[in-house]
């Protein structure tokens, strides 16, 4: 998780011009982007695909086709800068870094071939859905319990009184470690999220690694106790199994920075995802009512929520080599953001991408969970969770409606969700 250079802020001369903020198009950390990130590049992707920003120092890619080109092209583009900060860190920040000895190794999400590849056959058997059903009954239970304790009051904030806790619980349970304190653990990985995706001042920076390098001993704790385990449970006992076979391959810096990449991946995304399709649902009421009525809709409805509103908003990789990418030539070392986001809306592939409609025939096309080698291999967990969440929520307050709100989201250029959910119901 070292910072990246920024690419340059002048285009190559001779090659496509760009005008610094895609016409109307105006941060990554406030305003627009947060609100509503495909609509903020409407216009870029129709007059300026690529472009690059100033603030970052990325090249952002808009376009559907253009985003899984730059995903599939492991030759071209490089994974290393995925947990990189998109801000470089100050000073004190680092300082406070080398106090935990933070120093984490490449795991799947920022490997690159041929390791990826490796690494990733070995740790598939985890994540193949006859693995993962198991878990269907600990979702169920945890979800209803963590709804009876709000039913009969009539109104909560479901992101604080539901998925704060439950999808981390989820996540604990599939590595292994069900016995750490859920809310620690969100706390810690949050700061992990604005330190690496965030805009944070000075201070807050410090804090936020501060944050960051209590998650990393923790993690060490973790590992050195299930390293103590003749067969440790979960994911993370698989690459502590791993390791045993394979050391030149799983080092333990692998291992500790597996706990953190991995508790963050399985509930921040889930939790944001989640949040997320309720709010589209509610603010659609026919199509909450209709699945109040028929939850066998619910998949296509997860798929669509997926599309319209994904929690994984962009992802990274830096160009190896020079490549012309939406008639813009990126330069070798320059740092890329692909909007996923923006490419689930994109006109050319989905019908009134504006407008959520579970019945389209090309939902599944979305690429919420990637695409090409890097696909996210949880991918199988969240669906099961969201299905759940909404089978469960559906079918015991079908009533709820939201409370009138204003929906804020953690700045940060990858992950979004509504910091607060409130909703109300008869009960």
């Amino acid at each position: 998780m070292t910072s990246p250079t920024p690419a340059a802020a002048t285009a190559p001369s001779g090659r496509c011009p760009f005008s610094g903020d895609a016409g109307d198009f105006s941060s990554f950390f406030s305003g627009p982007y947060q609100q509503d990130p495909a609509a903020s590049l409407k216009r870029a992707r129709t007059e300026e695909p690529v472009f690059h920003d100033p603030e970052t120092g990325y090249w952002v890619v808009t376009r559907y086709k253009d985003v899984k080109r730059v995903f599939s092209e492991s030759k071209s583009f490089s994974a290393a800068v995925t947990l990189a900060p998109v801000m470089p860190p100050s000073a004190e920040a680092g300082e406070v870094l080398q106090k935990y000895a933070f120093a984490p190794s490449p795991v799947l999400i920022d490997s690159d071939q041929p390791v990826h590849r490796t690494i990733r056959r070995l740790n598939a058997p985890v994540f193949m859905p006859e693995n993962i059903d198991r878990l269907e009954d600990f979702i169920r239970t945890t979800t209803n319990r963590y709804i009876d304790r709000f039913a009969e009051k009539g109104q909560a904030d479901l992101v604080a009184d539901l998925l704060w806790d439950v999808p981390c619980l989820i996540a604990l349970e599939f590595l292994g470690v069900p016995e750490e304190d859920v809310d620690t653990v969100r706390k810690l990985a949050t700061s992990m999220t604005e330190f690496i995706w965030g805009q944070a001042s000075p201070e807050e920076q410090v804090h936020a690694a501060e944050g960051l390098g209590k998650f990393w001993a923790m993690a060490g704790r973790i590992v050195e106790k299930m390293k103590q385990l003749d067969n440790p449970p979960g994911w993370i006992g698989h690459t502590v199994k791993l390791q045993r076979e394979h050391p030149e391959l799983f080092p333990d810096s692998y291992l500790q920075t597996n706990v953190i990449g991995g508790t963050m991946a399985a509930h921040e995304t889930t939790t944001n995802a989640t949040a997320n399709a309720l709010l589209t649902l509610l603010q659609n009421r026919g199509q909450w009512d209709s699945i109040c009525k028929d939850p066998s809709l619910i998949p296509a409805v997860v798929e669509e929520c997926l599309r319209y509103s994904s929690s994984v908003v962009a992802w990274r990789r830096t160009a190896k080599v020079d490549v012309e990418i939406g008639g813009t030539t990126i330069p070798a070392g320059a740092n890329v953001l692909m909007v996923i986001a923006s490419a689930n809306h994109d006109e050319d592939i989905f019908d009134a991408p504006d407008e959520f409609e579970p019945t389209r025939s090309n939902s599944t096309a979305h690429i919420a969970f990637g695409h090409g080698p890097h696909m996210c291999l949880g991918n199988h967990l969240a669906r099961l969770e969201m299905k759940i969440f909404l089978e469960e929520l559906s079918r015991r307050l079908p009533g709820m409606r939201l409370d009138d709100q204003e929906f804020t989201y953690l700045p940060n250029t990858s992950f979004r969700g509504p910091e607060k959910l409130q909703v109300s119901w008869n009960p």
